[in-house]
């Protein structure tokens, strides 16, 4: 199997970079490694010139909660549109914009995956606690834009797996000083919950938003 991790420097991005090595061909790409830098569109394309051939699995592990000192907001008072807008960017539009590069690189006839870090604080439907607003709503559209493209990508590559994957709570330093008690798993125990949900998806789930149980979680 060929793989390509985005955001391979993370917590989580590196423990799936080890997972994949033990039996798979990886690409790896991050800001450290390759000064990806998912905010710009032309570091994402010079990224994926680089590669050739097809891919069977892509994996973008990239993402943040604290983005520049800016924490996650508790009430509509701490809003700021240049907090919302760097959210969107880093969180949405960033692993679009991968998609948007990498469709090319899927094979089209058979099986293959493009999975993308999602969060369950971003399910509008299992909201009952509010706050955290930009997060929530970046990670939200996300959802939405890897659902719209998942339609259209299946037309072209029928065996196509799109999805968002909630890693659970995972020990690392984006959720550091945030996890609020919630029992937390290591990356490398996330990096094996997700490989475990991956490789139990068919074509049939493409769209869809999963938890690291293989469980869907409310839009």
């Amino acid at each position: 199997m060929r793989a390509v991790v985005f955001g391979a420097s993370g917590g989580i991005g590196a423990a799936l970079v080890k997972s994949l090595e033990n039996h798979s061909e990886v690409v790896a790409f991050s800001r450290r490694g390759n000064g990806l830098d998912l905010t710009d569109e032309e570091t994402i394309a010079k990224a994926v010139a680089t590669l050739e051939g097809t891919f069977d699995l892509v994996i973008v592990a990239t993402g943040a909660l604290v983005i520049n000192g800016h924490v996650p907001e508790k009430s509509l008072k701490s809003l700021s549109a240049d907090t919302m807008a760097a959210q969107f960017a880093l969180n949405a539009i960033g692993p679009a914009l991968v998609l948007k590069h990498m469709v090319r690189h899927l094979p089209r006839d058979r099986v293959s995956r493009f999975a993308v870090l999602s969060a369950r604080v971003g399910s509008i439907g299992d909201n009952a606690l509010g706050g955290w607003y930009s997060y929530r709503a970046a990670k939200a559209a996300l959802n939405q834009l890897i659902h719209t493209a998942s339609i259209e990508v299946a037309r072209t590559h029928p065996q196509s797996i799109v999805v968002a994957l909630h890693p659970g709570t995972v020990d690392t330093a984006l959720t550091a000083a945030h996890a609020g008690g919630h029992p937390t798993v290591t990356p490398a125990e996330a990096a094996a919950n997700l490989m475990a949900v991956l490789d139990r998806l068919t074509p049939v789930d493409t769209g869809g938003f999963f938890d690291w149980k293989s469980e869907t979680i409310p839009w």
